[in-house]
């Protein structure tokens, strides 16, 4: 056989695999550690996490890691509008206990964020930790995070 007819055949065998790797590359699961689209016109764009607020909800320091008694905050970035929208914040301790959830009920009719917070009079306990963030009861997106020793 021809080198050219070799050289298209393992084109041709080549392209559907090449094409399937790019599908399933492009669509991937948006909930973990990213955001993701409610699929109403409303999405969470960004999830940042921090030790401080700024005025208008943003992070002002983004960190991964705390200490046992820092208040940890969480800021929601979405975009769209809803007549309602229910953000939720699950805190998750890497052994899947929920150590605290709060929910906010938003109406956004555009570029918004939203804050959470987690904070313990005794201090969090070291380890791995996730805080999952839900839009009307579906996954959004996660961010994890770590408590250091004291």
């Amino acid at each position: 056989m021809h080198i050219s007819g070799v050289r298209k055949r393992l084109a041709a065998g080549l392209a559907p695999m090449l094409a399937a790797i790019l599908i399933v590359g492009c669509n991937h699961d948006r909930a973990d550690n990213t955001t993701g689209t409610t699929g109403r016109g409303f999405e969470v764009e960004e999830i940042d996490i921090g030790r401080s607020l700024n005025a208008d909800k943003s992070i002002g320091d983004n960190t991964t890691s705390f200490k046992p008694n820092d208040t940890i905050y969480v800021s929601v970035k979405t975009d769209g509008s809803a007549p309602s929208a229910q953000l939720k914040a699950r805190w998750i301790y890497s052994d899947g206990q929920v150590v605290d959830e709060s929910t906010q009920t938003i109406s956004p009719t555009g570029e918004a964020r939203t804050e959470f917070h987690i904070a313990k009079p005794d201090g969090l306990p070291p380890g791995k930790y996730k805080v999952e963030l839900y839009v009307n009861g579906q996954l959004a997106g996660t961010k994890d995070f770590e408590v250091e020793r004291p």
